[in-house]
């Protein structure tokens, strides 16, 4: 995603032992991490504050943000007062976040690298091998409130009772639409079968539906998500599998066979080999009608100047299935603190100092960056949605809706259970784009998609339940 406006600124069926020989080859092995291009922070000269209780090197592996400025700004100003402040030399690397699980792996296999690791959707299946956060956890709830549920359902291990990671933000997923495309074909994006009957009217006109069944994180995130919507759940709340029985096999069954539907009638073959990239490339060409995405495709219209395309723009709500409207998060970022992590202290204070500062990352980020604790933003979300308002590109007050979908429409991967390892290997694998992928090009039936992703999904839930993690 291209920069953020001035005014802004201004106010992932393979074992994990399988994934983690793939990650200690991954092209970003641990040893190569020293000749990593820093757009990272170098060591800035004599420490100014030689006392204080922390002190050494912190090293960080993120992601390269959708928003360039906002890691500019992180880079060159926040962490580099932080360090100051702390007598820490840090430095921060920053790679594609298709990267952020094999890189991941390879330092596990490794027992070196970063003290702390962001990753881009919740890596529960990594928890053993992370110290957990309960404490810190505590220590920002005290003076923030409690976390949003969809911060805790993605990071607390209620069989271990643990905080494995720490969430440092969300994004929630609007609709992106081009709202003179819709007008002109007559459709609605209200309702699931809103965009069943509409698909075609808009591929007719030459600008079809783009919702990605490939293997990449955005297709994770909207194919689950619609599974929710027709009551298709995956786990229930004690997180066991049970997308295989009674009414969620019923509510998986008719979400592939809509998704199929919208294929065939409204969308091209593209959707299969996507990256999470493409969606925004696409749009941001004109060739789109619809996407889900968080705001980095309206926010790259908004940058490039082009009016007629960002004006044209416009953010809605996921559509409402016949069991209720409820999407994933969008990017859902957690950093762990590795066991095998140098300076555990430096990076601790970090996580909290962060949280407690997190209103202009809120910002300089352009209304990408949620709170994990809403209360982070004095006022929460009332504050969140009059901050949001304030933003000038037309139509006027396009992201408001963005606290909307936060507040009401937005939930964890595994929903109504937590987060587990089980969904976090489902993810790693795939297992969801591939299913939807087979009924879309006909290669299977809904059922038997269904029946075949259930088998697998409960091998991966006997498996992590044997390690004593569900």
């Amino acid at each position: 995603m291209a920069d953020v406006s001035d005014e802004l600124v201004k106010s992932s069926e393979l074992t994990r032992e399988d994934l983690l020989k793939r990650g200690a080859a991954a092209a970003f092995a641990v040893g190569m991490f020293g000749a990593l291009p820093d757009k990272a922070l170098g060591f800035y000269g004599p420490l100014k504050y030689k006392h204080k209780q922390l002190s050494g090197e912190l090293r960080i592996m993120t992601w390269a943000h959708f928003v360039p400025s906002y890691d500019q700004w992180l880079d060159s100003t926040y962490v580099k007062q932080w360090g100051e402040a702390n007598d820490v030399e840090v430095k921060v690397d920053h790679i594609n976040n298709a990267l952020l699980f094999g890189t991941g792996s390879s330092e596990v296999a490794a027992q070196s690298g970063h003290d702390l690791f962001w990753f881009i959707s919740p890596p529960s299946s990594f928890q053993k091998q992370t110290v957990p956060v309960n404490d810190l956890v505590q220590e920002v709830t005290k003076k923030f409130g409690p976390m949003s549920k969809v911060a805790k359902k993605s990071t607390y291990n209620p069989k271990t009772k643990t905080f494995y990671g720490f969430p440092e933000t969300y994004a929630p997923d609007p609709v992106q639409y081009r709202k003179s495309y819709l007008q002109e074909a007559g459709v609605s994006l209200n309702t699931w079968e809103d965009l069943r009957k509409g698909a075609a009217k808009l591929k007719q006109q030459g600008h079809p539906v783009g919702l990605g069944m490939s293997n990449e994180i955005d297709s994770n995130m909207l194919l689950t998500s619609l599974l929710y919507c027709y009551g298709g759940f995956i786990q229930n709340e004690e997180n066991r599998v049970v997308i295989g029985q009674g009414s969620n096999r019923k509510g998986a069954i008719e979400a592939l066979q809509v998704m199929r539907d919208i294929f065939r009638n409204g969308m091209t073959d593209e959707v299969f080999a996507w990256t999470a990239a493409s969606n925004n490339q696409a749009f941001l060409a004109g060739r789109l009608s619809v996407a889900l995405n968080a705001i980095s495709i309206v926010r790259s219209a908004e940058a490039s100047g082009n009016s007629t395309l960002s004006d044209d723009t416009w953010l809605a709500s996921i559509p409402r299935g016949p069991v209720m409207r409820l999407g994933n998060e969008h990017v859902m970022g957690v950093y762990v603190i590795w066991k095998f992590a140098k300076n555990k202290e430096a990076a601790r204070k970090y996580l909290v100092d962060q949280q407690i500062a997190y209103r202009e990352h809120f910002v300089r980020s352009g209304y990408y960056n949620f709170p994990p604790w809403t209360g982070a933003i004095k006022g929460g979300f009332k504050t969140i949605r009059a901050m949001t308002k304030q933003d000038t590109h037309k139509p006027r007050g396009k992201y408001t809706i963005l606290t909307t979908i936060a507040e009401k429409y937005t939930t964890n991967p595994g929903h109504p259970g937590n987060t587990t390892p089980v969904m976090d290997e489902i993810y790693a694998t795939w297992l969801i784009p591939q299913m939807f992928a087979e009924v879309a090009q006909g290669k299977s039936t809904p059922a038997e998609a269904v029946r075949n992703f259930d088998r697998k999904a409960s091998a991966i839930y006997r498996k992590w339940k044997a390690q004593g993690l569900v």
